[in-house]
């Protein structure tokens, strides 16, 4: 996440419990659908396990904090492409192309910190079924940033958990269309690069969408979900959403409803009031959606300790806690996919 205010105003490892059915993530769901509604079935492949194993990889010292333009970010983006080759899914782009270019040119003029290296944007896609010219975006930010002082900041929760969290997502959207089930509206999974050089990426794809802006219904932004911070430290059954109903009653009450029939997390929307010194609504790339009237929401685990620190690694990742905050990313996106109609937005700005 960004960590300062955008334009000025602006191992624990997991335990699966033995009581708890989990479908794994080769299993066919068609094996389920007798006896659990379809959006259980693909949200129950989302797994602790599979989450750790790619953000054991994404947030490895391999891959050097994933520093704009430097080989690090080359690596995590060719790993993002892999893993969306590997599973079938197609790229927007057309072919093997699953990157969207951002200049360098661009990247200097919208950073104050001088030249950067010329970057990408990893996109990849699952056609909608009934309204696939309407697009539901679903996004993380793919960069952190790099290593200093001979210390590689890797960026587990920052931004390595929402990362990992749209790769699962998008695997179960996947299994879901390959039984049949596929989402009414078109997903576009987004990973954007220089969030950390200010929310540069996003804003280039909102400059140079690949979908008109105005076919997109919602962006729901994946940046830091795999922690807890210290005032949930004896309860961390909780996501911070921010956003949520800044410009469609509608999307708040969706993702209400949504949390409520499947996942019982405690939704805390301490840093959505207007007041939020923080300023954490500028603060990460749902912003440059919200700025067109997108609405949008950001999932957030709030700051800790660790936060831009080298010591932001995998082993201190709640694995059965982002994976049941990611299914109710899942579940939602499902759920605005889905439905008859297209989000109301009654708070355009």
């Amino acid at each position: 996440m960004k960590n300062f205010i955008y334009a000025t105003c602006v191992f624990g490892m997991f335990a699966c419990t033995s009581g708890k059915q989990v479908i794994s993530s080769t299993t066919t769901p068609q094996q389920h659908t007798t006896i659990k509604d379809s959006i259980t079935v693909f949200g129950e492949t989302i797994t602790a396990k599979d989450l750790s194993k790619h953000l054991y990889i994404y947030a490895s010292d391999e891959f050097e904090g994933r520093d704009t333009g430097e080989p690090g970010q080359k690596k995590a983006i060719n790993y993002l492409k892999d893993f969306y080759v590997n599973e079938g899914i197609a790229s927007p782009l057309g072919g093997d192309d699953y990157f969207q270019e951002v200049p360098s040119s661009y990247l200097t003029k919208n950073h104050r910190g001088g030249k950067l290296k010329d970057s990408e944007n990893v996109l990849a896609y699952i056609k909608g079924t009934e309204k696939p010219d309407e697009i539901v975006v679903i996004s993380a930010h793919l960069d952190h940033v790099g290593a200093k002082d001979g210390k590689i900041y890797n960026g587990a929760d920052d931004d390595g958990s929402g990362t990992v969290a749209v790769l699962e997502i998008a695997q179960a959207f996947k299994k879901a269309a390959d039984a049949g089930k596929g989402p009414k509206r078109s997903i576009l999974f987004l990973h954007v690069t220089a969030e950390e050089k200010g929310l540069i990426g996003s804003k280039y794809y909102t400059e140079h969408p690949v979908f008109p802006l105005k076919n997109t219904v919602t962006d729901l932004n994946i940046d830091m979900v795999g922690r807890v911070d210290a005032r949930h430290k004896d309860d961390p059954n909780y996501i911070y959403l921010i956003g949520s109903d800044r410009l469609s009653t509608e999307l708040h009450n969706i993702s209400e409803n949504i949390n409520k029939k499947y996942t019982n997390i405690k939704l805390n929307y301490r840093y959505n009031r207007r007041t939020d010194p923080n300023f954490f609504y500028y603060r990460s790339d749902h912003y440059n959606f919200a700025k067109h009237n997108i609405p949008i929401i950001f999932y957030f685990n709030g700051v800790h300790k660790d936060y831009h620190q080298p010591s932001d690694t995998p082993d201190k990742i709640n694995y059965e806690l982002l994976e049941k905050r990611t299914r109710l990313v899942f579940y939602t996106a499902w759920e605005v996919a889905n439905r008859e109609k297209r989000l109301i937005v009654d708070k355009a700005e």
